[in-house]
Formats: C-alpha cells, structure tokens, sequence
C-alpha cells in the first residue's frame, strides 16, 4: 500500500500551470481537480466529448421524461396505464410531491421552481466558484441520467467559453437538495427566464436576456423535469471545495518546504526522518512526510547530519530535538492522508449524477434517491479546515522555538537582525501578527455539518449536509492561512540567513542551504524584493522595511499560484522522483 499510496497522493497534488492543456474535455467521469481549477481561475476553454455512446445516453434519458409524460396526457378523458408518477415532473416537489402535476402544467412547473428559488442572501460569490459550478453541472449531465437536452449542457459550455458568468450570492443552501437557490440563479441566467437574472459578461454586469441576444442564442422554456435536474446537485459546494482542494495541497507543499527552512535554522537533525524509524511504523503518510524532509535536508550545511550516528553530543545539550521537530513526519502523516482522502471524495463528487430522480433510459426505469445531498462534501470541507488548523499550530510552534533562544540553538532574540542596533526589537510584531491568524484557524477547524435544522421545507429536508457552507468556511481558513504562510516564510528566510553567519561568517544562506530548499528561499526574496546579500540578513534593522508590505506581497503570490508555491511544488515533486 505505501508506495503505491504515497505515488498515488503526489500524483492529486496540483500539478505546475506549464503542464496544464490548452482545452478540458468533459464527458462525465474523467474530470479533476486541476481540471476545475484551470477552467474556474484561467479560462480554459471547455468541450463536449464526441462520444456516440454518451450523447446517446443522454438523449434518451431526455426521450424518456418526454415520453413519460406524454403518458399522462388523457385521451377522450383516460389516462393510459403506463401513466406513472415521477417526482418533480408529474408531481410537486419536496413536502408537496404528493401533488399531481397534469403533463400540460409540466413545463410551467419547472419554470416556476426557478422562479420560487430565487432566494438567495449575502454577498456575490467570486467569479471562479460560479464558473467551476457550471463546469462540474455540465460534467454531471455528460453521465446521461438527468432527462435534461443536450441544447442546456451545451449553452452552459457556451457561457464558460465565452466568459459569461451568472452572478450568485454565498447564502441559500444547506445543501440537501443540492445547491437550490444558487443553481436556479444559473439556470434562470441560462435560459433568459427573467431580467432579473444578471450575468457577468467578459467584465461588463447586463441582464441574462440581453447577454442571450449578444450570444445570438433564443430564450428557452424548460421542458419536463429539466429545471430540477439542473439545480438538484451539489456542484456549487464541490466547484468551491474543489478549488479549496487545490490551494489546501499547495499550502501543504509550502509548509513542507516552510519546515525545512526552520529545521537548518534551528540546526536541527535529520535522524528523525531515517527510514528505519519509518519502516517500522509504516503509515503511507508518515513515510512521504519522513522521506520528503530527508530530500529536503539533503546536502545542508545548516543541519546536524546525523543519519549514520554521527552525534556531535557536548555535556548539557539536548541529546534529540525537540518533539516539534523530531515527531513531524508521526504528527504530518495523518494530515497527508487526510487530504489524499479529501481529494479523492472531491473529485469521485465532480463525476458523480448527484441528481434526483435518475433516469436509466436502456431499461426505461426512474429511481428515487438522495444523490444530491452534499454530505461527503461537507465532511471533507469540515475535516480540511481542521487539518489547516494542526497544520498552522505546527508551524506556530516552531516559530517560537525559533524566536527564543532558550531553544533556538544559538539565533538571537526574536531573530533580532543587527544586535549591535539596541533599539531593534526584531520579528517580535511579526510573531504578535501569526498568533493573531493561528487561533482563527484552529476555530475554523470545528464542524458546521453537525448543525443542520431538521424542519427545512414542511420536515421533508430533515437532514442536511451544509456543505455549502462548510465549503464557504474552508474558502475562508484557505484565505487566512495564505496570510499565516506568509509570516511563517518570513520567519524560515531570516531564519536560514541568522544560522549561515553563525556557521560561514556570512549571511548569504544559498551557499548552506539544502539544494531542495532554494527555490523556495529565493523565491521569496524575489517576490519582496530583498536579493541574497553576504553583508546583510533578510531582515537587519526594523526600520528598513514595513513587514505587512513583505505579508502582503508574500500572501498575494501564494494565492495566485506565482513564484513561491510553484518553486515549493516542484522541489517536492523532484524530492519524490529522486526517492
């Protein structure tokens, strides 16, 4: 299981933008997460598949909805026997689905759904989670099981293609239906129901009929059952997890990469990470974490290289680091599976017919279920954040193990630059600032999905997922623990500077670093601005920079994905291939 597990988990860690494709091509099962993520945040354009067999499948799941209620039109007053009640085409719907439906109010009923559920709250959703939502709904109705016309799937990859995007709002789902409100708010913009439904178009805000007519394309009446299909579904809540995914996976490569760092400049060893340890707790998770901060470590001058026993033991020294340092790959493992599992469920949610009721057009059968409620995806959302949260307490740790010199090995106080300046007081706010983040984010790691209401909708919604809004908090600890990324990077740079002068009399830290470690080390100065010098740390006086300046541009380069996060990526990912 190790290595193939272990392959298999770097293998969902997100890939460099220079490997992305011009083109994702959906057709129901085979989409991922770096696939959301491209169409979502870089505009790549998005194409059906041309296979005979799935557009097949989906036209005669649609000719069957058309034919079942066909079946219950009265002719000289009866109804045929094959007449049969479906839910949400010849019935109301939830607490009302006892409710008959006569085929000539059939269409009427799936306009009036998008009509009822247009009532959503809050802020406007960012652009991306809206276009990964229609990316994945178009995937999901590839599988052929919804009843819907293949005309919807193709005007929602129109819209992407051409940046036309529905504007949502953050409140309106608790996630049991699917993503109600917020999918009606899409279909209503899709089909140019109303003015009302306001779209983004490439920037510019107009109304849905207006962006239909610079498309040239008609205003469309739903047809049976085709409004439920497109907003029972989870795709909103898995289009923001998905990308939350993505960033969680990065953030865990630079925490990686962030450890290494405070390991040379805390003159660390690197006998916790050998393989006999780890060979005989063999957790898939542990073993990457052990292995990778073995290649990571590799070649430093800044470390105790300890691997074959060569302990340099002086009377009154620690005789191992500690436990921050020494347990980090038994206290990362678990995380890494974690986040393994959390993408699989994801992605396995992306390819899924989360809709209700599904259609089987080759044996003419309708199936009443619960495939849209979003649970797997508000575990994942609810468990992700509590995995950011262990993750940001262990690097608060080692921060201030870093900061004392009690346990520092020899750095000065708070990592003072230039102690010959009295005044300087070092990275003593800087520290103040991450413990502000640190504690939000363990917060961030309680579950919501716990607290559902049991009444929703005459008692019929009485479970829910709230993965919308696990998801929406997962978007919010991502987004705070970018911010704590970047102090915590501010702290290993001037880390590695204050330990190379200690060992080389210099403060250039290229010439001791580990060759894995500098990428990321340079990365970071390029994007403040501070060049390696031989004369000076990252950090010298206090009053020659402004630190949030440095946190800003830090945390702006980790959630665009630019020069830190892909130098951390790809030393890790070369880390992998060399073990």
């Amino acid at each position: 299981m190790e290595k193939k597990t272990v392959r298999d988990f770097l293998s969902t860690l997100s890939a460099p933008k220079s490997q992305w494709d011009d083109t994702v091509t959906i057709r129901g099962n085979a989409l991922n997460i770096n696939d959301v993520v491209r169409v979502a945040r870089c505009n790549t354009k998005v194409q059906l598949t041309d296979d005979e067999e799935v557009l097949r499948r989906i036209n005669a799941s649609h000719d069957y909805i058309v034919n079942a209620t066909n079946a219950c039109q009265p002719i000289n007053g009866v109804v045929s026997k094959t007449c049969k009640p479906i839910y949400g085409v010849t019935t109301g719907f939830g607490g009302m689905a006892h409710t008959h439906v006569s085929p000539e109010d059939a269409s009427d009923l799936q306009q009036n759904l998008i009509w009822f559920m247009k009532s959503e709250a809050g802020r406007r959703l960012p652009r991306s989670d809206v276009r990964a939502a229609m990316l994945i709904r178009a995937n999901n109705h590839m599988l052929g099981f919804s009843g819907l016309r293949l005309e919807l799937v193709q005007r929602m990859v129109r819209f992407l293609n051409t940046n036309v995007t529905p504007h949502l709002r953050e409140f309106g789902s608790i996630g049991v239906s699917g993503d109600l409100a917020p999918l009606a708010s899409i279909t209503g913009a899709l089909i140019g129901l109303d003015e009302s439904f306001v779209v983004d178009f490439a920037g510019e805000e107009i109304d849905s009929i207006s962006a239909l007519k610079r498309l040239g394309l008609p205003r469309l009446n739903l047809l049976p059952k085709e409004g439920l299909a497109m907003i029972n579904g989870t795709c909103v809540m898995t289009g923001i997890a998905a990308q939350c995914v993505y960033d969680a996976q990065l953030l865990l490569k630079m925490t990686m990469g962030t450890h290494a760092l405070f390991i040379q400049g805390l003159n660390g060893s690197n006998q916790p990470f050998h393989p006999f340890i780890h060979t005989h707790k063999p957790h898939p998770g542990q073993r990457w974490v052990a292995n990778s901060m073995l290649e990571l470590l590799k070649g430093s001058k800044l470390i105790r290289d300890e691997l074959e026993g060569r302990l340099e033991y002086r009377i009154g020294e620690l005789v191992q680091d500690r436990y921050s340092v020494r347990c980090l790959p038994q206290y990362m493992g678990p995380l890494v599976e974690g986040m393994d599992n959390i993408a699989q469920q994801v992605t396995t949610e992306i390819n899924s017919a989360s809709d209700n009721p599904l259609i089987d057009p080759d044996k003419g059968m309708d199936y009443h279920g619960g495939n849209f409620l979003g649970q797997y995806i508000g575990v994942a959302m609810d468990q992700l954040r509590y995995y950011l949260g262990l993750m940001a307490k262990h690097l608060d740790v080692q921060i201030a193990l870093l900061v004392t010199p009690e346990f520092s090995n020899g750095l000065p106080p708070c990592l003072i630059g230039n102690t010959q300046r009295t005044v300087n007081m070092g990275l003593k706010g800087l520290q103040i600032s991450g413990n502000s983040i640190m504690p939000l984010l363990t917060f961030y790691g309680h579950p919501l999905i716990d607290r559902f209401p049991t009444h929703a909708e005459q008692f019929n919604q009485n479970i829910s997922s709230l993965g919308h809004g696990s998801a929406h908090l997962a978007r919010q600890s991502i987004e705070a623990f970018q911010q704590y990324m970047a102090i915590a990077l501010m702290f290993g740079i001037q880390a590695v500077d204050l330990r190379t002068y200690i060992v080389a009399g210099h403060y250039d830290a290229r010439s001791c670093l580990a060759p894995a470690s500098l990428a990321l080390y340079e990365a970071v100065r390029k994007v403040v601005e501070r060049p390696p010098s031989s004369e000076k740390p990252y950090i010298r006086n206090d009053n020659e920079q402004s630190l949030d300046e440095h946190i800003q541009r830090i945390a702006a380069d980790i959630a665009v994905g630019g020069r830190i996060p892909q130098a951390v990526a790809e030393s890790l990912c070369d880390s992998h291939e060399r073990s």
